[in-house]
Order: structure tokens, then sequence, then C-alpha cells
């Protein structure tokens, strides 16, 4: 558990933007928290902050339900549920921020791995009554089968309570436990009260044996990188730029956001799934000629040679190139109620290239509370996790999940309306116990 002497030695780092995501179980209060973070931290219009007073009275609520301000479907503000992923836009002086405010029904543990799947940080709120549940877990077993880098456990509710630190401190150690034994590397927890704004925005005056961050200062100040330093360069193309024009006859560059790693003019790369091999001769940045870029910078990259590449190849250095594959196992998580049958014929997106494949194999489903492993099921339906076997038509330039999140995961597409099936994530993504046996 992260304390607040390891909280300020990070303090001097900041990143321009925090992408991250709210999980926890129904009524722990997820979206009144992201509703007083953006009151609070002044990140809410007048028009609003009034539209969500008068829909709160309206429905005999004196102080207006800021979780009004994330709940905004029809359904969702009737049944006082998060349905979908709700996204909100905001920012401090110190940082930007795109959070997902997910929801906490076991039924829509799908829209957690959509939220938290870009995330560098997920917030998992435990509300303080009820401690450590078996949707808690399932959320922090999603978070680290996404690998996202920063969990922070939020103890909510912590007025009703009594604001007692010894009900903070066993949550918090119980829930730390298991984040371990998923893999998680650190967690950060909070005492708070959304309702009331204690340990939100301001530190709370009626938890002073408290010391460390508020849950903004901390989304504030913690460090996080879009990729490990030492990943190695991945450029995805998704355009070719010929302008063919008197001031630039011959320009022929390749578009794209670099996903990972460094990119350096005179650098030896190879484009695959070609196996071309060239040297960069110029980095364009925002019409500018630099000499490096980096993730996640769009560029446009200019080669030596003059060889035949297109959007969905992929430029990395020579010397540490993706693994080139056409038969990928991956853990998987199913996004839709039409089930996931062995046999079945799909299209592979990853990156910027699409090619077809074939489902050979599902090897097994997983559950996460307890976290196992069941062998040989016949199928995946919406919301379950398995691991699988593909085969592609063409080769993928694929990185291992745990090397790279970005060029280590992929999306399965229906090829005959283009709606996506399942999100998968390749190689080992995180570690289960032993597989269960028979009847398990």
């Amino acid at each position: 558990m992260t304390t607040g002497t390891e909280h300020h030695a990070t303090a001097g780092h900041h990143a321009t933007l925090l992408r991250f995501a709210t999980a926890g179980s129904v009524d722990d209060g997820k979206s009144t928290l992201v509703g007083r973070m953006l009151h609070d931290s002044k990140s809410l219009l007048a028009d609003q902050l009034e539209a969500v007073e008068r829909a709160s009275r309206s429905r005999g609520q004196e102080a207006p339900d800021l979780a009004l301000l994330t709940d905004g479907l029809r359904a969702e503000r009737e049944q006082g549920i998060t349905i979908d992923v709700a996204y909100r836009y905001f920012a401090t002086a110190r940082r930007s921020f795109i959070l997902a405010d997910t929801p906490g029904h076991v039924q829509y543990t799908r829209n957690m791995v959509t939220g938290a799947s870009t995330a560098e940080l997920v917030i998992v709120l435990v509300d303080a009554r009820h401690g450590v549940v078996e949707q808690t877990r399932r959320h922090a077993a999603v978070a680290a089968l996404l690998r996202v880098p920063h969990v922070v456990l939020a103890v909510n509710k912590m007025d009703l309570v009594g604001h007692a630190e010894s009900v903070f401190a066993d949550i918090a150690d119980e829930f730390t436990a298991y984040a371990q034994e998923l893999g998680v590397p650190a967690v950060t927890a909070i005492p708070m009260s959304a309702l009331n704004g204690d340990n939100v925005v301001a530190p709370s005056a009626h938890m002073d044996w408290y010391g460390g961050p508020t849950v903004l200062e901390h989304l504030e100040t913690v460090h996080v990188t879009a990729e490990p330093a030492h990943a190695p360069a991945r450029f995805p193309v998704q355009y070719v730029i010929r302008p063919q024009t008197a001031e630039h006859p011959d320009y022929r560059g390749y578009a794209g956001l670099i996903a990972s790693g460094t990119l350096r003019v005179g650098q030896d790369v190879v484009v695959l799934p070609s196996g071309h091999r060239s040297v960069i001769s110029g980095i364009d940045l925002l019409g500018e000629r630099v000499e490096s870029a980096r993730a996640p910078q769009s560029v446009t990259v200019l080669l030596a040679d003059d060889l035949d590449v297109s959007r969905g190849d992929l430029i990395s250095p020579v010397g540490s190139p993706p693994t080139l594959t056409r038969d990928i196992e991956a853990t998987v998580c199913h996004l839709v109620d039409q089930p996931l049958l062995p046999g079945r014929k799909v299209l592979l997106k990853h990156t910027t290239r699409t090619v077809q494949a074939v489902v050979r194999e599902i090897e097994s489903r997983v559950t996460l509370d307890p976290l196992h492993r069941h062998p040989g099921p016949d199928r995946l339906v919406a919301n379950d996790i398995g691991r699988i076997r593909l085969r592609t038509a063409e080769p993928v330039a694929l990185d291992p999940y745990v090397v790279s999140r970005r060029t280590g995961s992929f999306l399965l597409i229906d090829p005959a309306d283009g709606s996506t099936l399942t999100a998968g994530m390749a190689g080992e993504s995180f570690v289960t116990r032993a597989p269960a046996g028979p009847g398990a």
C-alpha cells in the first residue's frame, strides 16, 4: 500500500494527460465521486450544474445529485445505476484528464474492460460498511488482466462508519493482499466520502489520522508513462502521404501514431510483414523536421529506400522487432450476447491492420472470484473472460500484452456487419491458479 511519503516522492513527475477509470459495486458511489470531483475542482459549466439541480428537484431531492453528471442515459437516471461507460473530460492547473465511469453490475463487466483498456489508473471504490466484496475482487482482477499501471482503492462512505481508521485499515489490507496475489504492483488506498467531499478534492477534517493525498491530488501527481521506458519502438502506418506537388514532387511519408518507444533519424528499421529493411531518413512532427519522436506522438516517417509500404504495415527497429505470426494464443473478454464458438470466422484488427482469422480453440474460461481456469468450454458468452487460439490468414506483427498494451491487444470483428465481438490480449496477461478440476 502506498504511503504519503511514497506519494510525494513522485510528485515532481507530471504528464499533460491522465486517462483513468472508476469501478466498484452497485451503489458504492462511483458516479457521485466523479460528480464531486468535477464540482469541487470547478470543472463544471453553470448550465451543467443548473441541469443537475433541476433534475434533482424533480426527483424530490433538496441537494443536487452529483451522480447525474455521469449517469447520462435515461435508463441510468430512472434506475439510479450506471449502465454504459460515461466519458468525461476535465482539467486542473496541473493536468488534463479523460475519465471513464464504468458500471458496477456483474452483467456489465465487459463495459469495465472497455473503459479500463486504455486507462493508466483505475479507482476501485469500496463501501466502507461492506468492505471487499465479490465485485471488488472482480474489478481488481480486470485491472490486473488489463495491466493497468496504477490502482487506487477509494474506501467510500467513511462518514457512515464514524470515520474509523480501523475500518479503513482492515479493508485496505484485505484488498492490497488480493491485488498483490493478482500481480498488481502497488495500491494507493484513500479513505473518503464522495457525498460530503471528504478527501476527494480537499482534505477531510474528520480523518486527521490520514496523512496521504486526496483523490484529486493523487491523480494530479501520479507518475504515468504511455509504455515502459525500455519498450521497443513500434510505428503502425496509418496513412501514406504523397502530395506530388511542384514543391514536394518526390515526398513519400508514412503517417501514424507511435505506439511505443522512440524513433530516430538514422535508425535501421524493418517494415513488417514484408521484412524489407531501410533507414529512417526524416521525421516530421507538426510540420517541423525533428531528429527523434516518441510514443504517443503522431508523426510522419520518411525512409531512405523507396519501399512498398501501406496502411497496416508496422515499422520497428531491426534489432527488436515484434513476433510475426499467424498462430495467436490470447486472453479475451467476449463483449456481445452472441456466443463465441470454435470455428467462428472473424476479422482481427491489430493497430491499423485488419486480417481474416478463425477461432481454432477455446482453451478455458476464467472465473475471477475465485481466480481459476476452467478448461474446455464449448463457447464464451457475454462478459466471459477466457483463453483462445486463433489462426490468421496473413501474418500479424504482435507483441505479448505484458510487453506492450498497445501492440499486444486486438479486437475480433464480425465480418458480416463490422460489429466488435471480442477484446483480446496476446500471450499470458496475468497469472491464474491451477486449472479447476472436473466439475469445478
